[in-house]
């Protein structure tokens, strides 16, 4: 193969006159990780509560979850992207659409990236809370009963707290799954990781360094993830109930 090498490349001076091509990379690194970060919490609190919804004993909560699920799971998150960006401003009354696209870079992509993101991610956080109430006892539901709770009480200190222990290790991925299709941003204009590395090769055309350097990053973060996520599993197993036995090959 007919290429040159340049592992050098890194710390010559951007196409921006300033930083380095290294310190790019690692300042795409940190609006991957603050987009992952506010996405991921709406995705938290906003698929937690349909969660919930889709399973309380009313029927059009749950249809209304059941479509909200539906209907974020099966568009593609490009497309969902694309709506946030350039439909949503111009549906919405004038003077606020015309605030949103006054916004100035980064703000005016990193705004929409976080919603489109963090309200898909929302629909697959809801399928999970959904399968961790439901795989839970019944009799846990009926204790709260008989202790005279309400029905948000008996979710709130009974079956939530469970709930997010079951599904703990789905939601190592999700997040893994989150942090990585932060990528996807790149397409209205955010510059994350895999952008600022595509920045790299158009102007240096070291691909392979620049998305090597990228690779390497990813995974580096990734395995962070990995590791803290199954350090909090171990700190809020229930002994008898979830532990090691579910979260790593059992006893």
């Amino acid at each position: 193969m007919n290429y040159h090498w340049n592992w050098g490349i890194f710390f010559d001076l951007s196409e921006n006159g300033r930083d380095t091509w290294l310190a790019l990379l690692f300042h795409g690194l940190g609006w991957t990780l603050l987009t992952a970060l506010c996405a991921g919490i709406i995705a938290l609190v906003v698929g937690s509560v349909v969660g919930v919804v889709r399973t309380t004993p009313n029927r059009w909560a749950v249809r209304i979850g059941n479509g909200y699920v539906e209907i974020f799971r099966n568009i593609p998150l490009l497309v969902q992207l694309f709506l946030w960006y350039f439909v949503f401003p111009e549906v919405i009354p004038k003077g606020m659409g015309d605030a949103i696209k006054a916004m100035h870079p980064p703000w005016a992509s990193f705004v929409p990236a976080v919603i489109g993101l963090g309200l898909f991610t929302s629909a697959r956080v809801a399928e999970q809370v959904r399968a961790g109430i439901q795989s839970l006892p019944r009799g846990q539901s009926m204790a709260g009963t008989a202790l005279g709770l309400t029905l948000p009480q008996t979710y709130r200190y009974v079956l939530l707290p469970m709930a997010y222990r079951i599904i703990l290790p789905p939601m190592t991925s999700e997040v893994m799954n989150l942090i990585k299709n932060t990528s996807v941003a790149l397409t209205i204009g955010l510059i994350e990781l895999t952008a600022a590395a595509r920045s790299m090769q158009e102007f240096t055309f070291q691909v392979f360094e620049a998305f090597t350097a990228a690779t390497v990053i990813y995974i580096v973060v990734n395995l962070v993830v990995v590791t803290i996520m199954r350090w909090v599993e171990r700190r809020v197993s229930v002994p008898g109930f979830i532990g090691p036995a579910v979260a790593g090959g059992g006893h």
